[in-house]
This record gives C-alpha cells, structure tokens and sequence, in this order.
C-alpha cells in the first residue's frame, strides 16, 4: 500500500521593495528637500549640472513630453505617480519640485542594498533595481533554537535585520512583505510603505488579500482588470469566488487558470538567485525628437555614449557578445531594430560602436529620432576580449 505524500514544509518567502527609491536617492543628495513634493524624471542630469539649492525648476509651466520615474510620498498625496506625463503631472501639482533622473547614481545604491541584504540572506532573486524576493526558509530554520517559537516571528524578526542593514549601508528605507509564496509577498510589501513589515500567512488570505483590488496582484494589467471590472469583479476576494470553468470561458485555459490560482494565494514559483541574462542593452528615450542631420553632432554624441555604457555593463557583470544590435523609433513612433553578429565576443567600447554603426547604415534617417538604444546578445564569458580601434560616425 502506498503512503500518503507528505505535505510539502512551509516557505517563508520575502519580497523587498525599496520606498521611493529614485526620489529617496535623490534626497540623500538634496536633504533640504525632504517633506517636499519632488518628482524625477525627464531629461537626465549632465556631469557639469548639478542644480543649485534653491534654483530647482517646478513642474509648473512645464511643457514636453517627458514621463515621472517616481515621486515622493508627498507628491503621491497630489496624485502624482510614476509613469504619469509630466504635463499632466503639472496641472495636478504645479509646484512640485521636478529633479533630472540620474540612473547611474540609482544603479550605484541599487548595489549596495543587495549586497546589504545578500550579507544577512543570501538567497535573493534580481527583480529589478529596487526590488527583490529572499527565500528566508532556511534562516528561519536554523534560528529556531535562539529565535521566537513562532516562525513567523522569526521571519519578522529577520526581515526587521535587513531592513535595519539597508538603511545603515544606504542611508534609505524599504517595505517588506513576508508569506508562504512570491505571489503573496509582492502584495504584502505594499501593505505598510514606507519602511514597513507585513507578514500574512495562509489562512490571512481571506481577511487581509481578499478585499484589496484585482489590480493588486501582479500579472494582472490594464486590459485584463478593465475586463475584470466589466464582469463585476472588482477585488481579489470577487476573483476567488468565480469558478475556473467561468475564468477559463473569459480569459482562456492558460490565463484564466493562472487567475483563480492567483486569487487563492497559490504560487509555487522558487526563489531564482541565478539566471544567464540573454542580453544587456541601454537605450533613451529624448526629451525632444531629434533631427539625424540638424541634430547629428547630438546624436552621435549619445550614440557613442550608449555604447561606451553597455560595454561598462557588460564588464561589470562578466559578459561578452557577439550580436551587436540597434534600436530606433521615430517621431511616428515606428521602431526599427537591427543586428549584426561579429567574429569573436566583445565587451569592448569601441567595437560595439563599430558594430552598431554598422547597423545604423541599413536604417532610413529621413525622419526624426524619439529613442536611440543599442543591445548586446549572444552572451558568453569572455576569454580573449577582441580590441578594435577607432570609430564610427553617426552617418
């Protein structure tokens, strides 16, 4: 007779979300701002301009098409978010302070705090550069003995540890959520920002998940919560009370099964502390479209100096490639991409620019550039690095 499975010991899995993280960056380089409604975004912040105090431009009178990169919790209350048009950022807070973003500075402090939390937890998974999950099971485990009876309380007590760590190698704060799944924790990091811990167990599902809106889960996007809303489902808990046959009728056998899955808190998806990127790209969008010949000493300036960044990711992170690409998107907003694949892997400036100028001789420039970025793919680890010498224009 065969036994019965045993059921499988429980996770304690975090999820970290830093708190405002571009603004609270910002801040530590700004001080005098805190308590002040600041937003991030638009054009990035040239070596030689660092503003003055007290000559940061408001977002009053502000005209482009510029988007916010975040916002702090002060400008959040005047319902002003990340992703929102500046413009339309203006109308609802005119005199909300507007700073350029500074995305290596971001990178910089985004390193830091992993490193902070990799030293008390080393199992963490890169969701991005202010936001990770950490499987705690194990930690959790092996302080059993010194630690509270609860696990939970011990999981608390840990994530209370990396908080504390971040905040004195960094100088910010962040939100953590702990639960049985990362599922689960992506929601519960929301729950107490900023700088808190929210742990919700299994049978809190019902209490604390169930009345939050279907849009708090994460895979749920636009389109699928304005249908969601269309069919009267407006929260997690309306979601969980639908049958899959129903969801699967609506939103397909894949997707719909995945949602009533997702409404009961069930997610077996590990912790990954490790995965081959498939490529490494950096690209920018302008604040105005650019002109390939009026523009072109511009152009080629930011050309050469997205390439002179990937190579600078690509050697930081241990890489190399073959295929050299390019992206372009003009004011029409068609976009075009292009790739070139060379002899031998590089992470070298100067032939990823010879690369990718090679590729930019195959795309029309009869019309205006909104975006210009260039990316590198088949990756390996490097072993004799090829070096090319000299470059290209942008012609």
């Amino acid at each position: 007779m065969e036994s019965a499975p045993q059921p499988r010991p429980p996770r304690y899995i975090a999820h970290l979300d830093m708190d405002a993280f571009y603004a609270s960056v910002e801040l530590l380089r700004y001080p005098h701002l805190r308590g002040q409604p600041v937003v991030v975004g638009g054009r990035r912040r040239m070596a030689q301009g660092e503003p003055e105090p007290g000559s940061f431009a408001t977002l009053r009178g502000y005209t482009g098409r510029g988007v916010i990169t975040t916002s702090t919790y002060e400008a959040r209350a005047l319902g002003v978010f990340s992703g929102m048009g500046l413009m339309k950022a203006a109308k609802l807070a005119p005199d909300a302070l507007l700073l350029p973003a500074d995305f290596d500075a971001y990178r910089k402090y985004s390193r830091m705090f992993k490193d902070a939390v990799r030293a008390i937890a080393p199992q963490v998974e890169d969701r991005g550069i202010d936001e990770i999950y950490i499987d705690l099971t194990e930690l959790v485990a092996a302080n059993a003995a010194e630690g509270a009876p609860d696990p939970w309380a011990r999981a608390r007590s840990i994530a209370t540890d990396i908080q504390r760590s971040v905040r004195e190698v960094t100088g910010l704060s962040c939100s953590v959520g702990i639960t049985p799944n990362k599922l689960l924790s992506k929601i519960a990091s929301e729950l107490n920002k900023p700088g808190g811990v929210s742990v919700v167990r299994q049978d809190d599902i019902r209490s604390v998940v169930w009345p939050l809106a279907v849009r708090k889960i994460n895979g749920i996007g636009p389109k699928a919560n304005q249908k969601l809303e269309q069919l009267g489902i407006h929260t997690i808990g309306d979601l969980a009370q639908k049958d899959v046959a129903w969801l699967i009728d609506h939103f397909g056998r894949s997707y719909g099964a995945w949602m009533h899955e997702a409404a009961h808190g069930r997610d077996e998806r590990p912790v990954v502390t490790w995965s081959e990127p498939k490529s490494i790209s950096r690209e920018t969008t302008f604040e105005n479209d650019l002109h390939p010949v009026r523009d072109k000493d511009q152009l080629t300036k930011i050309f050469t100096d997205l390439c002179v960044r990937v190579a600078g990711d690509l050697e930081r992170k241990g890489y190399a490639g073959k295929t050299i690409g390019l992206k372009i998107r003009y004011d029409n907003f068609h976009t075009v991409t292009r790739d070139l694949t060379i002899a031998v892997p590089t992470q070298d400036a100067k032939v990823i620019r010879r690369a990718a100028g090679e590729c930019l001789k195959r795309v029309p420039l009869d019309r205006r550039i909104r975006l210009l970025g260039v990316r590198v793919g088949a990756l390996s680890k490097p072993g004799l690095v090829a070096e090319v010498h000299g470059m290209s224009l942008f012609d």
